[in-house]
């Protein structure tokens, strides 16, 4: 294999954001979030809902993109099959972080907490939002099995629109919503000569948030 010359020079990308100030920061982490979001979506940042999800298992951790579907004070909510390698995971090791990014606004936000299920009701209301093709395809793969060929999925997924011809497609039993339910967040803005700006929310035993400063 050939070996592959990096440019770090060319890499390198130089913040020029205005930064930010304590004194810009709401003291609830979860308005501030949606100011955050809100912001990126202005941007018009393509998928600003893609998040980093990581979980840890036998001191092993694993981490993939998933996407943010709701968030309110009660946490941060995404959807996945429960049979899956994060859903199992996360079965057997609540403890989760998620990490957003959006290099266009130069900022970056880090979510730590435990996960808890979604009610079937609440999975169920969602489940019904997606598309007709997204519904089969929740019932169609046996998500991080070991499948011989594409073709496995092709034949499933024509059993599955015959299975489902007629009527709605029912929420599958092996998928759902997890929500995650922060106890620290932190908030990134991008300054130059790498000297960014953090602030870190910690949860408090009263239900406040405690704001800190990190040296970036």
């Amino acid at each position: 294999m050939d070996k592959i010359s990096l440019d770090y020079a060319g890499f390198r990308h130089e913040y020029i954001g205005g930064g930010l100030r304590r004194a810009d920061l709401d003291p609830d982490p979860i308005k501030q979030f949606h100011a955050w979001f809100a912001a990126a979506i202005k941007a018009g940042i393509h998928d600003a809902n893609a998040m980093t999800l990581a979980t840890c298992l036998d001191n092993k951790p694993s981490a993939r993109v998933v996407l943010l579907k709701d968030f309110d004070e009660g946490g941060f909510v995404f959807f996945t099959n429960y049979s899956s390698d994060k859903g199992r995971q996360l079965e057997k090791n609540p403890n989760a972080a998620l990490v957003m990014y959006w290099m266009e606004v130069e900022r970056q936000i880090r979510i730590e907490g435990k996960v808890e299920k979604t009610s079937r009701e609440e999975s169920e209301e969602y489940f019904h939002t997606r598309p007709f093709g997204a519904q089969l395809g929740a019932w169609t793969s046996h998500q991080s099995a070991v499948i011989d060929a594409r073709r496995v999925l092709d034949a499933r997924l024509e059993e599955m629109k015959q299975r489902f011809a007629e009527g709605q497609i029912p929420l599958p039993p092996h998928w759902g919503g997890f929500r995650l339910k922060p106890d620290r967040m932190e908030f990134w803005q991008g300054r130059p000569d790498r000297l960014h700006d953090r602030f870190r929310y910690t949860l408090q035993s009263s239900g406040s948030w405690s704001i800190d400063r990190l040296a970036p």
